[in-house]
């Protein structure tokens, strides 16, 4: 059988805890497809189309990962990629008890629906896209924290 998991975000912008859980998760399952959430109403700093290049950029020596940009109610998304696990990452108690909520929520809407949750590896544990772009707004070092061509890209946003 083959196991196709779904592993949505905003990823405004794509930071080093992200591409953890994505290369963990491309071990584990047959596909990984990153889906990145249209989110308006987050306003992200990164349009949609950026984010999923900053994300392709991120893994693309992976052959078992997609990349793909969603509007819509995850479940939906789920059957049309014929996926049939979500993967979640937990940095946090307060992050546990909100994917439950959303896992049991899933869960009613189609059942088939699987969710997994993966912590972060030791060192990215506490990195967030919030804070990346808190820390780069005042004039913070976040290489240590995204891809160089992610540090780049938040640079390039900010200054204008």
């Amino acid at each position: 059988m083959t196991t196709r998991v779904i592993y949505p975000g905003t990823f405004d912008p794509v930071t080093n805890g992200h591409s953890d859980l994505i290369q963990r998760a491309a071990r584990m399952f047959d596909t990984v497809i990153v889906a990145v959430a249209a989110s308006p109403s987050k306003q992200p700093l990164f349009s949609l189309e950026e984010r999923v290049k900053l994300l392709e950029q991120a893994i693309s020596a992976n052959t078992n990962i997609e990349v793909i940009g969603f509007t819509g109610l995850l479940v939906d998304l789920a059957k049309q990629q014929n996926a049939n696990v979500l993967l979640r990452g937990l940095r946090t108690g307060s992050d546990f008890e909100y994917e439950m909520q959303l896992a049991d929520m899933n869960r009613q809407l189609d059942p088939n629906l699987e969710s997994v949750f993966l912590t972060p590896g030791e060192g990215v544990s506490f990195i967030s896209s919030t804070l990346i772009k808190e820390v780069a707004k005042h004039g913070g070092e976040i290489e240590r924290f995204v891809a160089p061509h992610v540090a780049q890209a938040v640079s390039e946003k900010l200054a204008k």
